[in-house]
């Protein structure tokens, strides 16, 4: 099938490129003549696992780039909709961009095709999109509009967009339906899974996946509030590791304890500095937009988003805890991403945190194995960049852990030790056992766990963001 993709931010780039992997023919369309040179050159913009080899694999076969939207639609059977819905000041989404996708759309309109929101939207966005395309001219039966949300993680987008738990797919006719099966047909017949060269199976994954077909609204809906749950179970643990830290409690062994319960399950629950990046943070403030607007006072979610900034100000609380002062200190950042395996650094924590930690005065050295250059945008010459983690801590007062890298789990602690000024490591994202950097001789803190003191000092009152005495 000839399938058009409009956009070529992460959502269109991996899903025009897996579109191909499975055997379609995709014109992906956008406007930014930069991002298309550079996509005909062979470079990919995003840092993807799987992503470049993809690019590589179709470029100028199954895979084509263009800034020709109509021409692109005209020649297409389905046309998925992946442009950016940044949130307004109000909070909910701007679909200014998607509106002009579907007016133009709508010009092009030569015979029978199908307009599938991909992009992010609330509900009745499909709606609306049937509306404009038909204000302005296209015939009544000559279209349908489809909902098909992602699931996407950044990092691991295309085994996410391959070796999906289900693919939801929202239409109004069984018309529309159909043409939805066949493009997913190479995966839910599992033909695409015997090829030799299909990207690697990764664990855990049930193959072929479900498809789940819904009405349009419903599949609106599905996307919102997966997310929106997704978050509520990080806020939560994360509130739990505060009582954990105010009573002497271990949040690995109550993230153990619950995980195991099958009814809720381990994923997700792991106590951190907050979510970040272009979903969660966006999408939360989308559905509480979408539930005013119905009438509803969705409180819990504001709860998610509070519990979610409250978390970064408790470890700014535990920087200071560890290093009193902090003006003039120099501080070893690493990870700046908003999560490993990515270079997106939107609403991340990390960055978050060190624009704080900026204002207070200190010197930051940061590492980072692919966000460095976009973080450089962001804060300019205000941070030292390093090559690699260790030199990221030579002379530090305190080093943080503020990205869940593989390679920061692995690092070699003597030669860690040895770079810095003091062995003092603030984990954010709880990847030490705390006995094991105190018998390295470090003094490390961590989200949900007693203090682990190189000194073997008891731990102090001062140690507490809550001021309770704890147990040495």
């Amino acid at each position: 099938m000839r399938i058009a993709v409009i956009g070529s931010g992460y959502v269109g780039l991996v899903a025009g490129a897996c579109f191909a992997d499975l055997g379609h023919e995709v014109v992906l369309v956008d406007n930014d003549q930069q991002k298309l040179a550079a996509l005909q050159a062979g470079r990919c913009p995003i840092h993807e696992q799987f992503l470049p080899e993809l690019l590589d694999r179709h470029r100028g076969q199954r895979l084509q780039f263009t800034d020709n939207l109509q021409e692109a639609v005209r020649s297409s059977a389905a046309i998925f909709v992946a442009v950016g819905t940044p949130p307004t000041d109000q909070g909910d989404a701007d679909l200014s961009y998607v509106e002009s996708v579907a007016r133009e759309i709508s010009g092009a309109i030569d015979g029978y095709k199908i307009v599938v929101e991909k992009s992010t939207v609330p509900v009745y966005t499909s709606e609306w999109v049937r509306k404009i395309i038909l204000r302005n001219g296209a015939p009544v039966d000559s279209f349908d509009v489809a909902s098909n949300p992602e699931f996407l993680r950044e990092g691991t987008g295309v085994t996410d967009f391959l070796y999906p738990d289900r693919i939801v797919v929202g239409a109004d006719s069984e018309r529309c339906a159909a043409v939805m099966r066949e493009i997913y047909a190479p995966m839910t017949d599992g033909s695409y899974y015997k090829k030799h060269d299909a990207i690697p199976r990764p664990d855990r994954a049930q193959t072929p996946p479900p498809i789940i077909v819904t009405s349009t609204k419903s599949a609106e809906l599905i996307k919102h509030a997966s997310n929106a749950f997704l978050a509520m179970k990080i806020s939560f643990i994360n509130a739990v590791s505060s009582i954990c830290e105010s009573v002497g409690a271990n949040v690995q062994q109550v993230c153990q304890g619950i995980g195991t319960d099958s009814r809720i399950g381990p994923r997700f629950l792991n106590p951190g500095i907050g979510y970040g990046g272009s979903c969660f943070p966006k999408d939360l403030m989308a559905f509480r937009a979408v539930a005013r607007e119905c009438g509803y006072d969705f409180r819990l979610l504001d709860e998610v988003i509070r519990i979610n900034e409250e978390q970064r100000h408790r470890f700014l609380r535990k920087i200071r805890n560890a290093l009193w002062t902090l003006r003039g200190k120099r501080i070893g950042i690493l990870g700046l991403a908003f999560k490993g395996g990515t270079d997106d650094i939107r609403e991340s924590p990390a960055i978050l945190l060190v624009q704080s930690l900026l204002q207070e005065g200190c010197h930051l050295c940061a590492y980072d194995p692919a966000a460095i250059e976009r973080t450089r945008e962001v804060v300019g010459n205000k941070v030292e960049f390093a090559t690699n983690a260790y030199d990221a801590a030579a002379g530090a007062d305190a080093l943080l852990i503020l990205t869940d890298w593989e390679e920061f789990a692995t690092l070699d602690l003597s030669e860690l030790k040895r770079k810095m000024r003091y062995p003092i490591v603030i984990d954010g994202r709880n990847l030490y056992l705390p006995e094991t950097m105190a018998a390295r001789g470090f003094s490390y803190y961590s989200v949900g766990r007693e203090p682990a003191l190189a000194d073997n000092q008891s731990t102090r009152a001062s140690d507490n963001p809550q001021g309770a005495t704890r147990k040495a």
